[in-house]
Formats: C-alpha cells, structure tokens, sequence
C-alpha cells in the first residue's frame, strides 16, 4: 500500500473535477430531508393507527397527513417499514 501524506492527498483532490450539481443539490437537502424522515419515523413509532396507514399505502398516508412526498423519504420509509 502506498503511504501519502496530507499534502500530497490535498494535491489529488484538488486535482479531481468538481462534483456534479445534482450532487451538490442532493447533498445540500439531505439534512432536511433527513429531519423530516426522522419526524415520520418517530410518529409512527408512537401511533399504531398512523403506522398502520403506512404500511397499508405509504404514499396516501403521507399525503392524508399533509407531509411533501420527496422521492428519497419515500424510498427510505419504504425500506424501514419494510422490515417492520
């Protein structure tokens, strides 16, 4: 394995091209679309009724209660409810 140091790493990544913008869009709203996961998650944790709607159509709950449909929150909760 090749040791490098600080500097010489500092010089690669310089040198790589800038991420691409949906990249950097994507990454920008991963916070926000992580609290509001968090939120749903906690909610259903504590309410088997809505829980329930979940797991019956995800999307219909999440539009009955008001919560944005983002594509990547409903993919998540899809995964997390799927082992449930």
């Amino acid at each position: 394995m090749i040791a490098f140091d600080e500097e010489r790493l500092a010089r690669l990544i310089r040198a790589l091209p800038p991420a691409p913008e949906a990249w950097v869009r994507a990454a920008q709203e991963l916070p926000l679309a992580k609290a509001g996961l968090d939120e749903i998650v906690a909610r259903a944790e504590a309410d088997a009724e809505f829980r329930a709607r979940l797991v019956a159509d995800l999307e219909a709950a999440l539009a009955a209660e008001g919560y944005e449909r983002d594509p990547a929150v409903i993919e998540a909760l899809k995964v997390r409810f799927k082992s449930k």
